[in-house]
């Protein structure tokens, strides 16, 4: 192995490890409804990806390349934090694409490449996985509000309310609307019946 190899190596698996740090950091915007133990960025960006492809199998989109975005939609948390839209108004962070262009600077050329890319077009895109990706984030955050308020979050109806409002694609709105009415556990009733 060369020594190139080797550092593009090293510099990859430090990307990965970097990227578990999303496992613990948590979503902070919640702390905001009075969530006192938010999910993590990961949870959040998990469950965005499975929206994803679901969300994409409705409206005729990439699964996978909807799922790869909003896999990778928010991995510059780990060095900027996950800054609620309440701060954003008082602070001027990097672009997420240059965050990223520092996050991969040492890994393999064709990873850096690859991530670099797809975080720059979930960022400027126009494409219909680019729209169903970020339905995808706005619906995991109403799904989440949601089930914050049958724990008793009150506070989190707003977020409800204001992420909904965001929805642009028709199956988006109306899995958000058959959740509405649904509790955490309404899946369970599948295999109760």
């Amino acid at each position: 192995m060369t020594d190139q190899h080797h550092s593009e190596d090293a510099g990859t698996a430090g990307f990965l490890l970097e990227m578990g740090m999303l496992k613990r950091a948590k979503r902070s915007g919640w702390w905001i409804a009075g969530i006192k133990d938010p999910e993590t960025i990961a949870e959040h960006s998990w469950r965005t990806a499975v929206i994803g492809a679901v969300l994409a199998m409705m409206e005729g989109a990439d699964p996978a390349k909807v799922a790869l975005l909003a896999t990778f939609h928010d991995t510059q948390e780990t060095r900027i934090g996950d800054i609620p839209w309440i701060g954003r108004r008082y602070l001027t962070a990097a672009s997420n694409e240059d965050v990223t262009a520092d996050q991969v600077a040492d890994a393999h050329p064709r990873v850096a490449e690859g991530i670099k890319a797809l975080i720059h077009e979930y960022e400027s895109g126009d494409s219909l996985e680019v729209l169903v990706a970020h339905d995808a984030d706005k619906l995991d955050c109403t799904l989440q509000g949601l089930e914050y308020l049958q724990q008793g979050y009150s506070a989190a109806r707003e977020w409800v309310d204001s992420t909904k409002a965001k929805l642009k694609t028709p199956s988006a709105l109306a899995l958000a609307e058959a959740a509405e009415g649904m509790t955490i556990a309404e899946w369970q009733r599948t295999y109760l019946r």
